[in-house]
């Protein structure tokens, strides 16, 4: 058997088949076999087979027993190192487990490792990783492409059939991007729908956790787990998690998507823009409206992003100093000193040119010209966004500009890289729920994502439609 399928997989475990330990000594031996994508920073196969012997005493009504998860080395878990990808907190073992991780091991689930990412989230390749390169599972031979990032690793991990899902967080489109890239499921879903609590923190407005999957099928069971209403975060939403598995339903007919003309961008490949008309045609063939939209303020979105989001990231990442966790440099002779060479030797470079922007822009000359101004241009994106939705159930775009690219190829120019995420910011900003569905190929075979986004918590809208991309799709 396969086992690419989390129902198929928990009928097997469920009717006795198989035992989860037999399970996991598949996917440890296809992980050993994988070694060369990098896709783990994390993997212990003594852990995984302990884990797996518990499991299987528990009851076989846990909706994800025995389901092999890949988790974003950005969740804090107790029994594993959690290091964000970065030298400062390569020597970090958390004392507890994040709100999501902990939901998932309640429900059975065993964890085969944690997935490599961008350094702090801070990247769109999973390039910028203290712990080396994530290497894309679907590069033709001869070539090395990125996975797309920051949850590059999650991606990878997925679509090698390395895991059965995977979780990972989106700050501008670090789970859609690398889902297009990928070719496999990745939802953002609502800011607030899943808690932050226990993920080390990038830009905490825009951080959101969210998951990968082979499916919509797949995405929609591990929805209903990550989603719910946790009180250590201020920012978590007290709402009814519905079922999205059971109220999956591909009948499009009547309903009407919104496709914004500021999507179409001078310098977008015809295959992006093919792939989109293609889609075009599949939702109008099951009975379907479309309607052009306008969103104005999409060209401003990028510029506000990277000014938010450093501006956050500045803040959030001023307690790495080496006093009471994380790397500590040893060349120092005063407590200045420690700080300076600490933060200069244990972050990156991309890590290192975020902070200095953020705190550029939050700095007592600039704070009204740039970080001010950016809030309320972010306030302008979300009413865009509420405005469109009074005409149309959905929005539909192409995830990313461009299909996986060659490792190093945009590592000398930040700005190429930012702009890989040109299409999923908007919705980051505004903090609705995006979903990247694997939809086409490029010339090259590579895969190439659609993303739709809906209003906020109509996450069951996104992922019903997907369903229809997904089962419709030749």
């Amino acid at each position: 058997m396969e086992f690419s399928s989390i129902t198929e997989t928990l009928k097997t475990i469920r009717s006795k088949k198989i035992s989860v330990e037999e399970l996991s000594n598949i996917f440890i031996k296809r992980i050993k076999d994988s070694k060369n994508l990098n896709a783990f920073i994390y993997f212990n196969e003594e852990d995984i087979i302990e884990q797996s012997r518990k499991i299987d005493k528990l009851s076989n009504n846990l909706s994800l027993k025995g389901i092999p998860l890949a988790i974003k080395d950005l969740f804090c878990t107790k029994n594993m190192p959690t290091t964000a990808g970065s030298k400062i907190l390569s020597n970090f073992h958390p004392t507890y487990e994040s709100f999501v991780t902990q939901k998932l091991i309640d429900q059975g689930s065993v964890f085969v490792g944690k997935a490599n990412c961008d350094e702090f989230a801070m990247g769109s390749s999973t390039t910028t990783s203290f712990f080396g390169n994530t290497i894309n599972p679907v590069s033709p031979k001869g070539k090395q492409l990125v996975p797309g990032g920051s949850s590059g690793g999650s991606a990878a991990a997925v679509a090698a059939k390395l895991c059965l899902g995977a979780t990972g967080t989106d700050t501008g489109g670090s789970i859609r991007q690398p889902a297009s890239f990928c070719g496999v499921v990745g939802i953002k879903p609502t800011y607030g729908l899943c808690s932050r609590w226990g993920i080390v923190a990038f830009a905490s407005s825009l951080d959101q956790a969210g998951i990968f999957a082979n499916s919509i099928e797949d995405a929609s069971i591990l929805m209903k787990e990550v989603a719910g209403y946790d009180s250590n975060d201020s920012t978590s939403a007290k709402i009814r998690i519905p079922d999205y598995y059971k109220n999956l339903n591909q009948d499009v007919a009547g309903k009407i998507i919104g496709v914004p003309k500021e999507y179409t961008l001078p310098g977008i490949s015809d295959e992006i823009n093919n792939v989109w008309e293609e889609a075009i045609k599949l939702f109008e063939k099951g009975g379907a409206k479309i309607k052009k939209i306008s969103l104005p303020r999409t060209k401003y979105a990028l510029p506000a992003y990277y000014i938010i989001a450093p501006a956050e990231a500045s803040s959030n990442l001023a307690r790495y100093d080496g006093v009471k966790y994380g790397f500590r440099s040893n060349e120092n002779n005063s407590l200045d000193e420690m700080y300076e060479l600490t933060r200069s030797e244990g972050f990156g470079k991309e890590v290192k040119r975020r902070i200095l922007i953020g705190t550029y822009v939050l700095s007592a000359g600039y704070y009204d010209a740039y970080y001010l101004k950016a809030q309320k241009v972010r306030k302008l994106i979300a009413d865009d966004f509420t405005l469109a939705f009074k005409d149309c159930d959905f929005i539909m775009t192409p995830t990313t500009p461009s299909q996986a690219f060659q490792i190093g190829e945009k590592e000398e120019d930040p700005i190429k890289m930012y702009l890989n995420d040109i299409f999923t910011v908007p919705a980051s900003l505004a903090g609705i729920p995006g979903i990247s569905i694997p939809f086409g190929k490029s010339k090259e075979k590579l895969p190439l994502g659609i993303q739709l986004l809906s209003k906020h918590f109509d996450e069951q809208t996104i992922l019903n439609a997907g369903l229809y991309l997904e089962k419709n799709n030749e």
